[in-house]
């Protein structure tokens, strides 16, 4: 049975429209049509948007948390399931449940907990981002350094068997060689540079070895300078990466966030939220690596006063973006939606409306607030 969204702003490859219908039958999108076309009609079921905006859902490659739940203290399906849940209710229809520096039993643990859940069609769960271990200490933010270490084969192979979905590995190639960055590529592991101090040059060789994005850009990570343009310039000058920017207004100035879009080509830079806990609950502060967070004003602050996270949605991002970096708005939805999907090499499935993709949709208001929001074509609970 089919089902029509009428009435709405629907953000196309194209532009907005305002006279169109997204037909969805089942998980998919069907068709694009007029919306006085007859099968507008002959659906079974209409969802009446009434002049609101319909984007393509929202794809947050780095979720450490939400509803009270830190994925590191609990990697379970339940937690999955609770996390997933809080972050719908912001427009999130996609995400990778991250797992920051932890020991392999940890490790093991977590990417049984995505498998599990991949394999029971938990919606949105679109494989596993591990942020560390092979990370440097000079960088290492939140994470305790105890738990930084280089991957044997037993741990290797753990890193690469996941079924069915997208493994993302935050590494600094300081510490992991152009080798290993090429082994975990071949092996299908998307690898993203961050937590480093590397120059620019070992940046740039674990990107000729098959490294194709930037965790968090700008923090923690050896910045652009003169006669040392670091891991920031590499990310900057580099054409081919995706960056992750963080737009809390804690993480990065806007000014920051400017040059960045300015220097990347259009289509790499894409909103993540790197959310914890607070996302979706009651309570701000959490513990994590042993350390209480405190969450105040939006920032989350760990007892040295180092950044832990953000307290941030991919609905906030995006309106954040939209004010501080002056985009229109369908610019900052494919940055919520468009380039993590070509990211994760998911493009020809999610990230946009067209015919054929699956039926991730959110509809905003007029003050961007998010309304509703589908899943495989499914309305969130």
């Amino acid at each position: 049975m089919e089902a029509a969204f009428v009435n709405g702003r629907v953000l196309l490859d194209s532009g907005f429209s305002e006279d169109c219908a997204v037909l969805v039958r089942g998980e998919h999108i069907s068709a694009i049509v007029a919306h006085d076309d007859p099968r507008v009609q002959a659906c079974a079921h209409h969802h009446d948007l009434k002049g609101n905006i319909l984007l393509p859902g929202f794809i947050d490659v780095q979720v450490n948390g939400g509803g009270g739940v830190l994925f590191n203290d609990a990697p379970t399906l339940d937690s999955i399931r609770r996390i997933g849940a809080a972050h719908r209710r912001f427009g999130t229809t996609g995400f990778l449940p991250t797992l920051v520096s932890d020991e392999i039993e940890v490790m093991r643990a977590a990417i049984g907990a995505v498998q599990a859940a991949i394999d029971a069609g938990v919606p949105g769960v679109l494989g596993i981002h591990l942020e560390g271990p092979y990370i440097a200490a000079a960088k290492r933010g939140a994470h305790d350094a105890a738990r930084f270490r280089l991957p044997d084969a037993e741990e290797f192979e753990l890193v690469c068997s996941l079924r069915g979905g997208r493994t993302v590995l935050t590494l600094a190639p300081e510490q992991a060689a152009p080798e290993l960055v090429r082994a975990f590529r071949e092996r299908g592991v998307i690898v993203s540079l961050g937590h480093s101090n590397a120059s620019y040059e070992q940046a740039r060789a674990a990107l000729d070895a098959g490294a194709s994005g930037f965790t968090h850009l700008y923090n923690a990570m050896s910045p652009l300078q003169g006669r040392a343009p670091g891991m920031v310039g590499a990310a900057l000058e580099d054409a081919g990466s995706w960056v992750g920017i963080i737009v809390d207004g804690h993480h990065v100035h806007p000014a920051s966030l400017r040059v960045a879009r300015a220097a990347k080509p259009h289509g790499k830079l894409m909103l993540v939220t790197d959310a914890m806990p607070p996302v979706g609950a009651d309570s701000g502060d959490f513990m994590l690596a042993g350390q209480r967070v405190i969450t105040r004003n939006g920032r989350c602050e760990n007892e040295q006063g180092s950044l832990a996270g953000s307290a941030l949605d991919m609905a906030g991002a995006l309106r954040n973006t939209i004010a501080w970096l002056d985009v229109p708005l369908a610019e900052a939805a494919r940055m919520a939606s468009t380039s993590p999907a070509d990211f994760l090499d998911l493009s020809a499935s999610r990230g946009r409306i067209a015919p054929g993709l699956v039926a991730d949709l959110v509809e905003l208001d007029a003050d961007l607030q998010v309304r509703r929001a589908w899943t495989l074509g499914v309305a969130a609970a």
